[in-house]
Parts: C-alpha cells; sequence; structure tokens
C-alpha cells in the first residue's frame, strides 16, 4: 500500500501526536468520568489558552509565549525608533 500525504508529513503527524498525547495527560485523564461533551470542550478552551499563553516556556528562558511575543514585538519597535 502506497504512503498517503506528501513529503514531510510524519513530522507533521508526529507534532500532533504529541500534543495530543500531552492534553490526554493534562486534561482528560485527571479526571475519571466528565460530566457532558461540553464541560471537555470548556476544559479544553481552558488548557489551549494556557498551553498558548500562559504556560512557562524552558528554551525562551521559562517566559510564556505571550510573554516572549511581547518582548519580541517591543524590541522590534525599539530598533524601528533608533533607525
Amino acid at each position: 500500500m502506497p504512503s498517503v500525504g506528501s513529503v514531510g508529513d510524519s513530522y507533521n503527524n508526529a507534532l500532533a501526536e504529541t500534543i495530543n498525547g500531552l492534553y490526554k495527560t493534562e486534561v482528560i485523564w485527571r479526571q475519571r468520568s466528565w460530566q457532558s461533551a461540553s464541560v471537555v470542550e470548556m476544559a479544553t478552551l481552558h488548557w489551549v489558552d494556557w498551553f498558548n499563553n500562559h504556560r512557562p516556556f524552558d528554551p525562551i528562558g521559562h517566559i510564556s509565549p505571550a510573554e516572549a511575543e511581547a518582548n519580541y514585538y517591543a524590541a522590534s519597535e525599539a530598533l524601528d525608533m533608533v533607525a
């Protein structure tokens, strides 16, 4: 059977599987049962917000991705003013 997808897709799948596993470990499996699908949806939204905006991220100095982005744009604006 031939492979499905284009070259490099396996890396994208690996990243997606890593994030899915992290999500399941940190959110889904921590609670024995869920009251409804909407409760799971809200927990998912809160986790995605935390993951994208608030979690301390080691490779960028234990700051949140949102803080790193703000620092980048602040530095970029400062360089524009100097130029």
